[in-house]
């Protein structure tokens, strides 16, 4: 089995494959490593990865290597499986990165878009020969909301909601429409330019709003809340191979 530990901006995933299926999935906040403790010892994996958008846990770093036949740091030496044309690979997300290879494992062939909604906004394009281009960041949908109320005077800080108006008739209704309306416009956007230059893409949409936009964009989409655990997977069978 495979312990797969995702450190991201504000939240932790830790998961554990058996080949390619999630048999345990647990979403806790950033600095709870207790619940990797608590995979270890229920499911003892023998090798795992670990991937984190900040600075380097050492703590953490050192309780895997000491429970754990081998450990994978992923970071932009790490072998992957596809072809990365990223001209600064030293800064390009390890999320992204991962979501890339998790869209071409599931799909592969095949041209490719990944929207990571989360703190930020992610477009990631990988050809069907198995070449990632590079991609996008915009902000995030909380991100947008949080920045209208701490850069104005008077705007409210408003949160997202099921129903959203196409035309708001108060300030809380215009921003939510606006920063909701403004994202899917986006989305639709970078889906439509790109079926234009490939003609046939298969997009997939993943991250913590995913399933919240999934059904308000007019082209079609696949959502998967885990495919940056799916290619962290995927990079460390790859590796496992190699040596």
């Amino acid at each position: 089995m495979n312990l797969i530990v995702e450190q991201g901006n504000t939240k932790l995933k830790v998961a554990v494959f058996d080949c390619r299926k999630i048999v345990s999935f647990v979403f806790t906040d950033r600095d709870d490593t207790s619940r990797v403790e608590d995979m270890i010892n229920q499911y003892h994996p023998e090798q795992g990865i670990i991937s984190s958008v900040v600075d380097r846990d050492e703590a953490l770093v050192n309780y895997l290597k000491e429970h754990l036949n081998n450990l994978l740091w992923l970071d932009e030496h790490t072998p992957i499986p596809i072809r990365s044309e990223y001209e600064t690979k030293e800064t390009l997300g390890k999320d992204r990165i991962a979501a890339a290879t998790g869209a071409n494992y599931l799909q592969p062939g095949r041209n490719l878009l990944v929207i990571d909604a989360g703190t930020a906004i992610t477009y990631e394009v990988i050809e069907s020969s198995g070449i990632y281009k590079g991609g996008n960041i915009s902000p995030g949908l909380t991100t947008r909301f949080r920045a209208l109320n701490t850069f104005t005077r008077r705007l409210p800080l408003v949160k997202e909601k099921s129903e959203v108006p196409f035309i708001g008739t108060s300030t809380e209704s215009a921003i939510l429409a606006g920063v909701i309306n403004g994202i899917v416009y986006e989305m639709d956007g970078f889906i439509d330019a790109l079926k234009a230059k490939y003609g046939d893409i298969f997009v997939f949409l993943t991250g913590g709003h995913s399933f919240y936009f999934e059904r308000r964009l007019k082209n079609h989409i696949f959502a998967d809340a885990n495919l940056v655990l799916v290619g962290l997977n995927r990079i460390l069978e790859y590796n496992a191979k190699k040596n």
